[in-house]
């Protein structure tokens, strides 16, 4: 898998992700849950999730053209 699959793959997690915590927050829905149900592969989303959002972190400044900007 090329790199920009793999940050591509890590972006959709870390939206599914994000998407999923907000509806938690508003309306007690865990979307995640509600379409897999409980159990080994939910916990394989929220590890992937987990990654995909360390990854993003570790390659962010070499990544972003907002954080690369000098003022």
């Amino acid at each position: 898998m090329n790199n920009k699959m793999l940050h591509m793959a890590a972006m959709v997690l870390m939206w599914v992700g994000g998407v999923n915590w907000g509806l938690v927050g508003l309306l007690q829905m865990n979307l995640v849950e509600a379409i897999l149900g409980t159990g080994m592969l939910t916990n394989v989303v929220y590890i992937l999730v987990g990654l995909s959002t360390v990854m993003a972190i570790m390659t962010h400044m070499g990544t972003c053209t907002v954080c690369m900007k000098k003022k």
